[in-house]
């Protein structure tokens, strides 16, 4: 394996001029090169971290087979890819779908031309935004709105600051919170079947179901 350190030396008018596109090791952005603008893909079969101060914005995808993580934001034209965890100081945005192993976290919003993928939680400090599914396989939080093209579905509970949009069915293992209305199953490319218009959960903790039919889990049994 061969890692890469970026210095202010290798970035000319916020580009960097070294080729990232399949680098046979791990990527590390030293801190306070702000956003450093990638004319292309980035790539690494290990991790990608920009250190304190510094973002990544690649023109293509953002791949790492372990973890992605920024002081800053990160922004891909394409997907972002991750084995392991996503992490941004600030905003989370790709022009296709966000994947990651474990969670993905943001300081700000979380928005997706696709779909989000978790293997963990996913947490945002302000909105999350998807064209299609957002899938968790713990608990999805957001300070603000939840919004996806199609539906929602956490191995956890749900937790937002303002309301929740989904084209299809909303689904959590645990608690639904939410600081306003919820809205199931507004896709509007065609009529939605029944079952794509149900807000299912353990508990509604907060929030006005103001379309679609609530359907509550049987209480698990004491062990």
């Amino acid at each position: 394996m061969s890692d890469i350190t970026i210095t202010a030396e290798m970035i000319v008018n916020g580009r960097c001029i070294v080729d990232l596109s399949a680098v046979e090791g791990s990527i590390t952005f030293l801190a306070d090169l702000r956003t450093v603008h990638i004319n292309g893909s980035i790539r690494a079969t290990g991790s990608i971290v920009a250190k304190a101060g510094s973002g990544i914005k690649a023109r293509w995808g953002i791949e790492a087979g372990w973890g992605i993580k920024a002081g800053a934001g990160i922004e891909a034209g394409w997907a972002i890819k991750a084995g392991w965890g996503i992490e941004a100081g600030e905003g989370i945005d790709a022009g296709a779908g966000i994947k990651a192993g474990w969670g993905i976290k943001a300081g700000w919003s979380i928005e997706a031309g696709e779909g989000i993928d978790a293997g963990a939680g996913i947490k945002a400090g302000a909105g999350i935004e998807a064209g299609w599914s957002i899938e968790a396989g713990e608990g999805i939080e957001a300070g603000e709105g939840i919004d996806a093209g199609e539906g929602i579905d956490a191995g956890e509970g749900i937790d937002a600051g303002e309301g929740i949009k989904a084209g299809w069915s909303i689904t959590c293992e645990g608690e639904l919170s939410v600081g306003l209305r919820i809205f199931a199953g507004l896709c509007d490319w065609r009529l939605p079947k029944l079952e794509e218009m149900r807000i299912t959960c353990s508990r509604l903790a907060s929030g006005i179901i103001a379309c679609g039919e609530l359907i509550l889990l049987p209480c698990k049994a004491a062990r």
